[in-house]
Formats: C-alpha cells, structure tokens, sequence
C-alpha cells in the first residue's frame, strides 16, 4: 500500500502538454536530479545492511540486542523529552513462531528480529526526507496530485513515527525486516529511474524492474505493514467485556490502528491492480516485450 509513489513526485520528467510546454528552471532540475541520487543512495545504504546483517555476513549481527536506541530517542538528546514518542509497550522476544521453524531458518529469524539495531534510526531519518515531496508538489515544481503524495507520504511516516517507534515489540518482530527489505529495494529502483529521466534517458532493466518486482514487493511490504499494525493491538476483545475491563479495554488509538489494518487489504488490492494496468500500459504484451528487448 506504502510502496509506490506517483512517477512524478520526484521529479521524474513527463510527456509535454499544451498547457504546460515551460521547461522548469535549470536549478530545480539540478536539484530534483541531487534528491533523486541522495535518496538512492540512502536507500540502497539499508537495503545492503538489511541484507548483510538477516545474513551475517560482517559477523556482527549476533552482537545487535533486541533493544535498540530509536530515532526519537537521538532526537530526545537535542531536544526536551516529547510525551508523545515515549515507548510503553514491554518488548516481546521472539517466541512461539520460532519454535515451529525448522532449525536452519531459526538464525535467520532471531537476526530478522534484530534488524532495527542495525538500520532502525537510518530508515526513519530517510523516510522522513520523503515529506520533501509533498513540498515539490506544492511548489510546483513536479506534476502530482497533491492529495495523493500526502496519503502515501504519511502512510509510511505513520509506520514508521506511529508504530514502530512506538512500540518495541513491533521493533523486535521479524515483519519489520522483510517491510524495509520491500521498502528499500523498491525505492532504490524508483529514485535511480527518476535520477536517469532527469538525464533524459529511460534505461530499460530499470524500467521493466519498476513494473515488475511490484508483484512481488507489493504484496511483502503491505502485507508486512498490515501485521506490524495488528501486532500492536491488545490481546483482548474489542468489544468491551467484563474480561477486557480487568485486563485492559481498548483505547481510542487501539480501535484506529484496527481500522487501518482492516482497509489496508482492500487498499493493497487497488494498488496492486493499478500497477498491473500500469505496466501493461508501459510495457505493453508479452510479445511486446520481446520485441523490445531484440530492439
């Protein structure tokens, strides 16, 4: 659902129209092309340690604990203490699913439940650039619905600011993992297609890999998202009870956060059927394809 942006919030180049024939200034382009590049950059800095540390690969990730320093815990040093940010849930080691898990996949598991020490503060920080978009929009200096960049900005900064740094349970869960590896390599193909437009080229791998890891991508990161959210509701009824009076009835915020999962699915589902016709549009047919990769 939090997967893809409009082509053009980024300053990705689109085809001219009478009623807009005026080329945007040279400094803008310069700049949309550096925030595309930085963005790649940042995000291709946590797709590689999320991969090397569910692999291993530097040695170190048996060394990163379940609990972790947040982005608002460095941002708490520059600044008073927010009441808002302060974490109140226990955190919640990883249990049951891994006892179910055949041995071999148990060190991947336990790894993927400690991703957030390694690239936690990162992802928030970078995702947070992201409001820059709204910004391009607003300045005109990109052609995008201004009300659909803000619902898919703020989708995933409520992810990030108002689940998972709420909560240290959702930070210990191994669905935090596979959601930034979705996120991360998504953006990477997306801010280095939109850097190579502003060129004025379209290199083709990037463009079938926009239209194509969605298949697989979208389904892992909503998915991932969806459960993150349902992690964080309480064990007990919402509907109220004597036996969710004495263990704890269900707050405001708790009935908003299961809405949201619900309407996630349905709006995984017009995503993901958008981008089907986007990349048929794109890309046109099978036969299409082949016609254009022997070009």
């Amino acid at each position: 659902m939090a997967q893809e942006k409009a082509n053009v919030a980024s300053g990705a180049p689109s085809k001219p129209t009478r009623s807009n024939k005026k080329a945007a200034p040279a400094f803008v382009k310069y700049y949309l092309f550096t925030y595309n590049v930085l963005s790649t950059i940042g995000w291709a800095y946590i797709l590689i340690f999320t991969v090397i540390h569910v692999l291993d690969l530097d040695g170190k990730s048996s060394s990163i604990a379940y609990t972790s320093p947040t982005a608002s815990f460095t941002l708490g040093r520059l600044f008073s203490s927010i009441p808002f940010l302060r974490t109140t849930q226990k955190i919640n080691t990883v249990g049951g699913l891994e006892a179910r898990l055949h041995p071999l996949l148990v060190p991947f598991y336990r790894r993927a439940a400690t991703t957030f020490g390694r690239i936690g503060i990162a992802t928030a920080w970078i995702q947070s650039c992201a409001l820059l978009e709204v910004l391009h929009v607003l300045l005109g200096w990109v052609r995008s619905p201004l009300q659909t960049t803000a619902m898919q900005v703020s989708s995933r900064l409520f992810l990030v600011w108002g689940i998972v740094e709420q909560f240290e349970s959702v930070r210990s869960n191994p669905l935090y993992t596979s959601m930034v590896f979705a996120w991360s390599l998504t953006e990477v193909i997306r801010y280095s297609f939109y850097a190579c437009n502003l060129l004025g080229y379209e290199p083709y791998v990037l463009l079938y890999l926009r239209y194509t890891t969605f298949y697989v991508l979208y389904p892992l990161g909503a998915s991932s998202e969806a459960f993150l959210i349902y992690a964080t509701l309480p064990s007990t009824s919402p509907i109220p009870s004597w036996s969710s009076w004495i263990m704890g009835m269900w707050k405001p915020a708790d009935y908003i956060r299961a809405t949201l999962f619900l309407i996630w699915w349905p709006g995984l589902y017009i995503m993901y059927t958008h981008m089907i016709k986007q990349r048929r549009k794109t890309l046109g047919s099978g036969r299409s394809l082949a016609a254009k990769k022997t070009d």
